[in-house]
């Protein structure tokens, strides 16, 4: 299963206003003036102390963040203090506060995700290979967390994850975490809002996509910052009412299960092609003998599903 990249997309000014979309007045500052503002001690001290002192659920004082920064006078901080306030941080009748990318700089540089690099070695996970059912284990490189199959090498999944998730964790705990921040990412896309800008995301079925070992993948593309998600059909059915009452009735809670222990989430080996214009797949999920068979079009909507179960014997 595939991770996502950056490519194809750009920031710019906004679309025009359309029959039917939201009008809005729209200010922007250049990425360059970004890099300027925060690139200096002064200030990245001052979004420190704002969030020590709990400038996420109230404004602070003035007088508050200035006896926390190591400034020669009160005249250079407020310097520094308006240089950020307007686009990071807001200025209320009874303090300051946190704008919403303040708060995402802040997230980004004290919790590692922008200055930290950190490295996990191998570790086992619990399931087995869908390629040829060896063990697998996981690893933590470049900011991505891999697990795949000691016996053959085959990637099971690979995804961007933050380092910040590891810290004071078991791996048990990492990969618990993992799966859930996965899981979300693919899910936000599936319903058309971006992960990373909550902008709208188209979402196409993709036959022979960039991913060798997939024969027919899901695109999710943002149209307004360029992110882009290639999956498995499976991983988009984990939320589906049918599929979710299917397998509860069979006594599994696909919310509770690690997605990467069904081989129809992370391949295509249950996913078939039973049409190729307009473009339709089936996707065959297996369960104590028996099976759900569920129908989707080009947009990766569910148009049936078929429960086939088992003969008695």
């Amino acid at each position: 299963m595939s991770q996502f990249d950056r490519t194809g997309g750009s920031i710019g000014s906004s679309t025009p206003e359309t029959e039917g979309t939201l009008g809005r007045t729209e200010s922007r500052i250049a990425p360059s003036e970004v890099f300027s503002i925060l690139g200096n001690d002064t200030r990245v001290a001052i979004l420190r102390a704002m969030l020590e002192l709990g400038a996420d659920e109230q404004p602070v004082s003035f007088t508050a963040i200035f006896e926390r920064i190591d400034v020669d006078d009160s005249a250079n901080f407020s310097y520094h203090l308006e240089k950020l306030t307007g686009h990071f941080i807001a200025h209320r009748e009874d303090g300051y506060e946190f704008r919403y990318p303040g708060r995402k700089v802040v997230s980004s540089i004290f919790t590692g995700t922008l200055t930290e690099r950190a490295q996990l070695g191998f570790f086992p996970v619990a399931g087995s290979c869908y390629a040829c059912d060896g063990p697998l284990h996981g690893w933590y490189v470049d900011d991505e967390l891999s697990i795949g199959c000691t016996d053959c090498g085959t990637i099971q999944v690979s995804y961007p994850f933050p380092a910040g998730g590891l810290d004071d964790r078991t791996t048990e705990d990492v990969l618990e975490a993992f799966q859930h921040y996965v899981r979300h990412h693919y899910c936000l896309a599936a319903d058309g809002v971006c992960p990373e800008c909550t902008g709208s995301v188209e979402t196409d079925l993709v036959a022979d996509p960039d991913e060798d070992d997939l024969d027919v993948a899901v695109e999710h593309v943002c149209e307004r910052c360029g992110y882009r998600l290639e999956s498995t059909v499976g991983i988009t059915l984990l939320d589906a009412a049918d599929v979710l009452v299917f397998f509860s009735k069979r006594g599994v809670d696909l919310n509770a299960e690690q997605f990467w222990r069904f081989d129809w989430c992370v391949s295509d080996e249950h996913t078939e092609i039973v049409d190729e214009n307009p473009l339709r797949v089936r996707v065959t999920l297996p369960c104590e003998g028996d099976e759900l068979r569920v129908l989707l079009d080009e947009t990766v909507s569910v148009i049936e599903t078929a429960v086939v179960e088992r003969l008695p014997e």
